[in-house]
């Protein structure tokens, strides 16, 4: 039975991706929620730079000395920039370390609303192919749901969330609960029919990302809006357009009376009853003042991040869990997975150079798996995905000096159809790729340092270079002219956590003995812990998966909200 005299019903650690889906769902259900957030209050008001002019943009938009001395791993991401550089942790406050002769790449934000904020938007299912991929290839461990036990849940995120796309009749890549796909362009839609000419296995596709393209009602009473194809999305967007917690479920949680929202408080550890085999605190530490504090609920949702939320749990250890809290199947920390950006290919689609595309749309075309489904992969199992787009841009190509009307003219005159591809592999779960505490050195906060000791293997390695060789084969299919890429004997490799889909360390499974949660994402050891953010993923698949974590969130609350009324846990 859970502590009748909790602070709480529900405490989740994290406000972001996941965790703002466990308070939305426990909120709604009429449970009191504290969501305990590491990082500053967000205001939109104050924080969303999507208004900002460039002349008003410090610096120019450039990177200064400053950012690279205090960020020198965040500032290498995409979403980067004057105006979202408040969005990323400061990297020296916020060390790590790897084995040497290693390298990781970790990137992200802690704030309320955490990465929800700055993700990239694309929202692809996994498929039964994914859930299957374990058991018939005899790699780690099975999962223990199937695409069926999610399908539900994928429609119910969707519908809320706000998914646009296109219905295809995939089975690598299921259709969803969409609103009107963002439409490929000219030059997009030339480059699709020439590929799947030449490759009859292969679809290109409009990407399915997380933006309003027709509001439901529900949606416009959260206050939300269309999107205005600005491409801004990394600085926030005030009209709610693009899916985050902060403009979806955090509001429908706020909007029930049952939210408390705390901010600037780290989760330090969680305590441990083992005669009830029950979490009975959250202790935490306030980041402004190193103030400590302890709070209690019935329940306990770890949504901190794959990293975050696997360092709490290491760091939880006692006599009883002497590896880490809820680790007696030995898994806690192991298997760290991400996913491989690679065989980047970039050029210039020839012709229609009397065509313009519609604003700046935030998306772009996708080319779902085709290795290992249509397509042998030699060398390697499972495969990859594209995302790309072919777009014109002003100024395109002119860096030469200038001032004045000339110069303003010159700038305006669209350049060609620049073409940019992009593919994302899947890593396999491996039980050597993981994460530890450093026994000695410690953060600012008095937290362990984690140690993430992860290697691209040869399976990742000839996966990359078979995608590298589809890339150049596609381009050429295409006729695209001075291209650029990757040398396809010897691509670059890149280091994990480039991918920013940290995942696995906690995987689910169908035991106790090699696995951390169950199906539901509770925890085997303690019944009223649940783990919900990318921790839980017992495999990767190639699609980005924030829209897995959703949906397993959304189930893993209703399934804790069910237990918690019949008083069992």
């Amino acid at each position: 039975m859970g502590n009748l005299m909790a602070d709480f019903d529900v405490i989740v650690v994290g406000s972001g991706m996941s965790g703002g889906w466990v308070a939305k769902e426990m909120c709604e259900r009429g449970l009191k929620v504290a969501v305990i957030e590491r990082g500053r209050n967000t205001d939109p008001a104050e924080d969303y730079k999507d208004h900002v002019d460039p002349w008003d943009t410090p610096n120019m938009d450039r990177k200064t000395p400053k950012d690279l001395e205090r960020q020198p791993i965040q500032s290498t991401v995409y979403a980067y920039n004057q105006n979202t550089k408040h969005y990323f942790v400061d990297d020296i406050d916020n060390p790590y370390t790897v084995p040497e002769g290693q390298n990781y790449t970790w990137r992200r934000g802690y704030h309320k609303g955490g990465k929800s904020i700055m993700w990239a938007r694309q929202s692809y299912r996994l498929s039964e192919i994914d859930f299957e991929a374990n058991k018939k290839e005899g790699i780690s461990i099975d999962w223990p749901v199937r695409y069926k036990d999610l399908a539900p849940w994928y429609d119910y995120v969707e519908r809320f969330a706000g998914i646009s796309g296109s219905m295809e009749g995939l089975d690598i890549l299921p259709d969803g609960v969409f609103q009107p796909p963002m439409e490929l362009t000219c030059a997009e839609n030339v480059f699709k029919e020439k590929v799947e000419a030449a490759f009859p296995g292969r679809k290109v596709i409009p990407g399915r990302a997380a933006h309003l393209t027709e509001p439901t009602q529900e949606q416009l009473e959260l206050g939300r809006g269309k999107c205005m194809n600005r491409a801004l999305c990394e600085r926030g967007c005030v009209f709610g357009a693009y899916f985050s917690s902060i403009s979806a479920t955090l509001p429908a949680a706020e909007r029930t009376g049952n939210l408390t929202m705390i901010t600037d408080m780290a989760v330090q550890k969680l305590d441990y009853d083992h005669e009830t085999k029950r979490i009975t605190g959250v202790k935490a530490v306030n980041t402004k003042t190193m103030e400590g504090k302890t709070f209690t609920a019935k329940v306990v949702f770890l949504n901190a991040g794959t990293i975050p939320s696997t360092m709490i749990l290491l760091n939880s250890a006692n006599e009883h869990f002497p590896n880490g809290l809820a680790n007696s199947s030995g898994q806690l920390g192991k298997n760290l997975m991400d996913h491989v950006s690679c065989a980047s290919g970039g050029g210039i689609m020839p012709g229609m150079m009397d065509k313009y595309h519609k604003g700046r749309r935030p998306n772009g075309f996708y080319i779902p798996r085709f290795r290992n489904n249509t397509e042998e992969g030699e060398g390697f199992v499972r495969g990859y995905g594209y995302q790309g787009r072919i777009y014109r841009y002003a100024g395109w190509g002119r860096d030469e000096a200038g001032i004045g009307k000339p110069y303003k003219d010159a700038n305006r005159i669209p350049g060609p159809w620049a073409f940019s591809i992009i593919a994302f592999a899947e890593i396999l779960p491996d039980e050597r790729n993981q994460i530890r505490l450093h026994a000695t050195k410690k953060d600012k906060w008095g937290f362990p340092v984690p140690i993430l000791d992860a290697k691209m293997r040869k399976n990742e390695i000839n996966a990359i270079k078979q995608a590298t060789r589809d890339t150049i084969a596609m381009m050429d299919a295409a006729g695209i002219v001075g291209p650029s890429y990757d040398d396809p004997e010897n691509p670059p490799i890149g280091s994990p956590g480039n991918g920013i889909h940290e995942m696995g360390t906690a995987r689910m499974g169908h035991s106790a003995a090699d696995s951390v949660l169950n199906k539901y994402n509770q925890s085997w050891d303690i019944p009223n812990l649940f783990i919900s953010d990318g921790s839980f993923m017992t495999s990767a698949g190639c699609q980005n998966p924030s829209l897995t974590y959703m949906a397993f969130s959304a189930r893993a609350a209703d399934h804790a909200a069910k237990l918690l009324k019949e008083g069992r846990i």
